[in-house]
């Protein structure tokens, strides 16, 4: 798949879509889950990880009536400035930190879709 780097940057700058990859940096989710740390409707979730995967930053797998997911590894090879992004500086985001704990929070009180 060949990605255009602009549209990783204009990928990057919307703070909800950012917020997803601080979450999928921890690993493969449900849409739902996503959903619920943010906020959301489905479509607005749906809108911004669409942006996510036409960028090539993220992949989608559809598990029954779920989808799925996860950061692209091939895209963080191609473009190693991608990491620096998700796993040094997005967590110094306050609203990232308080994402996290609600996620752990939804999983631990099986309102998780899983």
């Amino acid at each position: 798949m060949s990605v255009d780097i602009v549209y990783i940057f204009k990928a990057l700058a919307d703070e909800n879509r950012i917020r997803i990859l601080n979450l999928l940096r921890r690993g493969e989710l449900c849409g739902c889950d996503i959903e619920s740390v943010l906020g959301v409707k489905q479509s607005n979730a749906s809108r911004h990880l669409n942006r996510l995967k036409m960028a090539g930053i993220i992949v989608s797998r559809k598990q029954s009536q779920w989808v799925y997911y996860q950061l692209s590894s091939s895209i963080f090879q191609r473009f190693p400035f991608l990491s620096i992004i998700v796993n040094d500086e997005i967590e110094k985001i306050s609203v990232c930190k308080e994402d996290l704990e609600l996620l752990k929070n939804i999983k631990a009180s099986g309102k998780s879709c899983n």
